[in-house]
């Protein structure tokens, strides 16, 4: 799965957060260490066990891959 990161350095630290994960956000010294701790946020997430209300359920649904504009 792909999911857009936005990361920028600001005072020596990278910080960075996943637009479509919500929470999934890091600081760290370095860019490699914030990818991976983004990561990890990720799929910190993503295994949460998630409640259910009584006869609902839980499905996929597949969204084309955008055409992301960067740098704007």
């Amino acid at each position: 799965m792909k999911y857009r990161a936005i990361i920028k350095k600001v005072d020596g630290w990278w910080i960075g957060w996943l637009v479509d994960l919500p929470g999934v956000n890091a600081q760290e010294k370095t860019r490699d260490e914030l990818i991976e701790s983004l990561m990890v946020g990720a799929e910190d997430m993503l295994s949460l066990e998630v409640p259910f209300e009584p006869d609902a359920f839980m499905t996929t649904i597949e969204i084309p891959e955008p055409n992301w504009a960067t740098g704007q």
